[in-house]
């Protein structure tokens, strides 16, 4: 090994704060240090820190499923030993996952105190009863992931979101209750009802909420002080010249809701701090979507929750750098398919201008098919969430709508993805004969359950989402119009999303003329961006996907899906840079797409002239280290305790600089000291099946992105992260 080549980064300067409203209300701290982990059948426990996925933990096999990308689920258990004090019975004490994949189970001191089956939904647990004052207490979560093959897609396995500890008193906010909505918006003032509900327990009824709206420079703007009735405080905020938010210009408030004790001097019982932002929806089944009165195309994409070899444990800094390179190509949109995904995303999508379509579910009460031997390949196999639709779908679709209501970002509520999937596992007469854009395992079968079926439940759960939210229009993701449009599915939701339907939307919006139709779904195709751009009543399209995913693998060696406009390190493929010029266009504008870009393999660069000998390529003289996020603004998360994660793309180049992509070294990372860890290297090869949380990782494209994460309390000198491969000089980052 060569000596080093050294440059350091201190992690100083000033940044924006997140005021992250968790479970919404009480004081929070977060818990995401002291845990132990351990997987069945291991018997020895070890340290984690959350948010943890343990199946990147693991070496992928070719023994396991395609469809979650041959990494292991399993059945884990996590503890976390409260020492004596850390825990007191003087106010009510709560814990908060905001996720936990899946069927989890929580216990204090052996005692049961809740726990969710559907891993995407957060929840919150009361600890008060069995909290062991001035003695030690055992937390345990049990996670049973055994149904490993139970999505279409990757999930990932374990705590895999923040926990916060929670403590208030008696009289306090709702979880998730402080909400607003926008009652109108004129130039000259912008109104708008803030809500707050209040649990208030027997003899603290003479209480009151003061809602205080403070600029995005912490200037007063409005404050309202009024008296909670039957256990809910409204107030009308009258906004002068209203800033609204924007895709263009995300403006952002900040709602500060406090509840007094009136009865015991207007003493502070609780408290509760959020962004927000004031904007206007409408929606048109003739001229499409309309944001602040604006009338708007929505270029959106699809994501997963998942970033490589992270797995489904993304920091902040990840989703940040992703969300950024999407916006340069154009996106103005994202959809969480197919599920809530964690709520830090929703917070960046405020702050940076994109609409969310918030999405519920894939599975209803009937599994899907899940392909175990590569995408569509081989016996399926229908493990899934299923089991425990009828008993908790009601409460999880009430949960995704009241936890992420507050965001200006979100714009549509989606019931399901896909439901209608002709026979799988609903079917109907009329699919004797008809055809449509997805495949239909054959035509009409008596036997499968009866699509009508579909219509009954959308009506159900587009019932519970209006309940808790009446502000934003309904959706659903449809595969099987067709079919469908013979249902009352499309009549229960307010906005009718086509997957892969293009060819219905003239037919159906002169069959259906109140319709409002968009593209839930789309591929890459010119055509289906035609499809949008030329039609006024066609108000978008989400592209599938944003992002090359794991799972929905081929067959073996494979990770996950290659659709994405970015690869798995978020950088841009060719189909990225074609999509930028396309969402530049204007209509009528016309566009060669065949001879825009070479198509030198699936991440649109020039790899290299194979047919050359192997002599003839240039030898790479040095590693050359980037950080990429270091530049950008970042929400100081770590001032709760979040530590900062750093991009460091690293790749091999000559003596002129040039990046050499034909390069395939491999590249080890090494850590010496204190206050930083690797969290993975992600190289984008999809076919590369090495063991996710490994310290080397052959370069793909003659680079690779490590993920290192910065504790900036921890004391002593700078951590050295080093990188290596045979035959050149180290490379060295030192960072406090």
């Amino acid at each position: 090994m060569k000596k080093a080549f050294l440059f350091s980064l201190l992690l100083l300067g000033a940044h924006l704060f997140a005021f992250a409203q968790g479970a919404g209300f009480g004081r929070q701290v977060l818990l995401d240090d002291g845990w132990q982990f351990r997987l069945e059948p291991e018997t020895e426990w070890r340290n984690v820190v959350l948010p943890h996925d343990w199946s990147v933990d693991y070496a992928p096999c070719d023994t396991l499923y395609s469809c979650t990308g041959y990494l292991p689920g399993g059945v884990g258990h996590y503890r976390r030993v409260f020492a004596p004090g850390e825990l007191t019975s003087e106010r009510e004490t709560f814990i908060y996952f905001e996720g936990v994949y899946n069927r989890s189970e929580v216990l204090l001191n052996g005692h049961p105190v809740g726990g969710r089956p559907n891993g995407y939904i957060s929840f919150l647990c009361e600890l008060t009863p069995y909290v062991n004052a001035g003695g030690e207490n055992v937390l345990e979560v049990n996670v049973d992931h055994s149904r490993q093959a139970d999505s279409r897609w990757y999930t990932g396995s374990g705590i895999w979101r923040d926990v916060w500890l929670v403590t208030a008193g008696p009289l306090r906010l709702a979880q998730w209750g402080v909400t607003y909505e926008v009652l109108s918006a004129e130039a000259t003032e912008t109104t708008v009802r803030a809500t707050a509900e209040v649990v208030v327990p027997k003899g603290k009824e003479n209480c009151s909420v003061t809602f205080r709206l403070e600029d995005a420079d912490g200037w007063k703007v409005t404050s309202e002080r009024v008296k909670v009735k039957g256990g809910k405080a409204e107030a009308v905020l009258h906004i002068p010249a209203a800033k609204l938010w924007d895709i263009d210009d995300p403006y952002l408030y900040t709602l500060h809701t406090v509840l007094t004790d009136d009865g015991a001097d207007g003493t502070v019982a609780d408290r509760n701090e959020c962004r927000v932002g004031f904007r206007t929806l409408r929606f048109d089944a003739n001229e499409g979507f309309f944001l602040n009165g604006v009338n708007r195309k929505v270029k959106g994409v699809c994501i997963h929750h998942d970033a490589g070899v992270l797995g489904a444990a993304v920091p902040e800094e990840v989703w940040r750098w992703r969300l950024l390179q999407l916006r340069e190509l154009g996106c103005n949109a994202i959809r969480c398919s197919h599920n809530p995904q964690t709520p830090m995303l929703y917070d960046l999508c405020d702050e940076l201008g994109f609409l969310v379509m918030d999405e519920a579910g894939d599975e209803w009460e009937f599994p899907k098919r899940k392909w175990l031997e590569g995408w569509n390949k081989g016996k399926p196999g229908f493990e899934g969430t299923y089991d425990y639709f009828e008993e908790w779908i009601d409460r999880d679709v009430a949960d995704m709508v009241r936890r992420d209501r507050r965001h200006p970002s979100v714009f549509l509520w989606s019931i399901g993805n896909e439901v209608d999937y002709p026979n799988d596992p609903y079917s109907h007469p009329v699919l004797d004969g008809s055809s449509i854009n997805q495949p239909m395992y054959g035509g009409f079968k008596a036997d499968a359950p009866r699509a009508e079926r579909i219509g009954e439940i959308a009506k159900r759960l587009s019932a519970v989402v209006r309940a808790n939210d009446a502000s934003r229009p309904v959706t659903g993701a449809l595969a099987g119009v067709v079919m469908s449009n013979e249902t009352a599915y499309p009549e229960a939701v307010d906005v009718v999303g086509y997957n892969y339907t293009e060819n219905r939307y003239a037919e159906d919006h002169a069959t259906y003329p109140n319709r409002i139709i968009y593209g839930s779904e789309n591929g890459h195709g010119y055509e289906q961006w035609l499809a949008v751009r030329d039609n006024p009543y066609i108000f978008g399209q989400f592209l599938w996907t944003g992002i090359d995913y794991l799972g929905e693998s081929g067959a073996w060696p494979s990770r996950g899906m290659g659709t994405g406009l970015l690869d798995f390190c978020g950088f841009p493929k060719g189909q990225g840079m074609m999509r930028k010029t396309m969402w530049a266009q204007q209509p009528g504008d016309t566009l060669d797409v065949k001879n825009m870009f070479p198509r030198n393999g699936r991440r649109g660069f020039q790899r290299g002239d194979r047919s050359q000998e192997a002599e003839a390529l240039p030898a790479p003289t040095m590693l050359r280290l980037t950080v990429l996020n270091d530049s950008l603004p970042v929400i100081d998360r770590h001032a709760a305790g979040h530590p900062r994660t750093l991009l460091v793309l690293v790749e091999l180049t000559d003596n002129e600089g040039t990046l050499l992509r034909h390069c395939t070294n491999d590249i080890t990372c090494t850590i010496e000291g204190t206050g930083a860890r690797l969290l993975g290297l992600e190289s984008g090869n999809n076919v590369d099946m090495t063991a996710p949380h490994l310290s080397h990782r052959t370069a793909w494209g003659g680079r690779m992105v490590a993920y290192i994460q910065v504790d900036d309390t921890a004391d002593g000198a700078p951590a050295r992260v080093s990188f290596s491969t045979d035959g050149l000089y180290e490379a060295v980052l030192m960072v406090k």
